[in-house]
């Protein structure tokens, strides 16, 4: 296996943002120390009894998923501010846009004998060709050991530059391998996907992705978390979810701000929908040009690396 692209949780924004420009993808290793990892752990432990594998082949047969986990799992409504990977998330977005919104929460516990998914890219559902300004910024929280042997995200290094006639060879394939407590982060036009579990043991992860405020999110924050938990949340973690403007006069609830509207302020006293601060980084913003437009299909590739077969 190549040497893989590792960080300590000292390194800077700068610098983790820098190199996941370069080669899609960044790990930075001990985000979630002993004590906080065994709280996720014990959080998660009564969901996986209410769950089974998927039904299909891209979801996994044995692999147990589920999300809303702003609502289910309290500690990721700490994970997800949390100060270097929220940090990376505005600085790899924010030329893109005025604020970033959480796209999607959710949890990838592959169980012993596993497939390899489907290489795919998590931005495929966004209707823009490739190569493009990064759209997502997905994260992988290590909540058990990531190996080759048990699953870990499998990815290819500098895909996210690559346009959509490209399709992967096997060997181009990587494994992510990292302690748990570790945090793989990668551009959501990156080429990705579960490994083969060929383990004893399951592997655990938590994938929490960032994405443009001026996005639909892939998840339904406003559905997954009820509104008397959200109230409960910080300001910050309330803008995260979407309730906040994802720039001047965008998402107003009847020419209120969506907070307000949420914490119950009254309507002859709401904060502006315009305010000078977000015009200023609404015009600051590098805008996308696009000059055509051509079906070419949402790229998922059946391709197996080496150490999988």
């Amino acid at each position: 296996m190549p040497d893989l692209n590792t960080f300590p949780n000292t390194a800077s924004v700068e610098e983790v943002t820098a190199s996941i420009h370069e080669k899609s993808y960044a790990i930075i290793h001990d985000v979630l120390d002993t004590s906080e990892l065994a709280c996720v752990r014990d959080e998660l432990a009564p969901h996986f009894a209410e769950r089974v594998g998927g039904s299909d082949d891209f979801t996994g047969h044995k692999t147990v998923r589920f999300g809303a986990l702003l609502a289910r799992v309290p500690k990721v409504r700490e994970m997800v501010l949390h100060p270097l990977i929220h940090g990376i998330a505005q600085a790899l977005l924010g030329p893109s846009c005025s604020n970033i919104r959480l796209n999607y929460t959710g949890v990838m516990h592959l169980e012993p004998g596993e497939k390899a998914q489907t290489l795919h890219r998590d931005s495929g559902f966004y209707p823009i060709q490739n190569p493009c300004p990064p759209l997502l910024l997905a994260t992988m929280w290590a909540i058990s050991d990531f190996t080759q042997e048990n699953g870990g995200t499998r990815i290819i290094p500098g895909s996210h530059l690559w346009d959509d006639k490209r399709k992967p060879e096997p060997e181009e394939i990587i494994a992510t391998e990292m302690p748990a407590g570790s945090v793989l982060l990668y551009i959501g036009a990156s080429f990705h996907g579960g490994g083969a579990n060929k383990a004893a043991a399951p592997r655990t992860g938590i994938a929490l992705h960032y994405a443009l405020a001026w996005l639909r999110q892939e998840e339904n924050q406003y559905l997954a978390v009820p509104q008397d938990l959200a109230r409960t949340f910080s300001p910050e973690l309330k803008a995260l979810m979407g309730y906040e403007l994802s720039t001047v006069n965008s998402g107003f609830v009847d020419h209120q701000h969506p907070r307000d509207v949420l914490d119950g302020v009254p309507p002859e006293g709401p904060r502006p929908i315009g305010p000078a601060e977000l015009m200023a980084a609404d015009n600051a913003i590098n805008r996308l040009h696009v000059d055509r437009a051509e079906a070419v299909g949402r790229a998922r590739h059946d391709v197996v690396a080496p150490f999988d077969r």
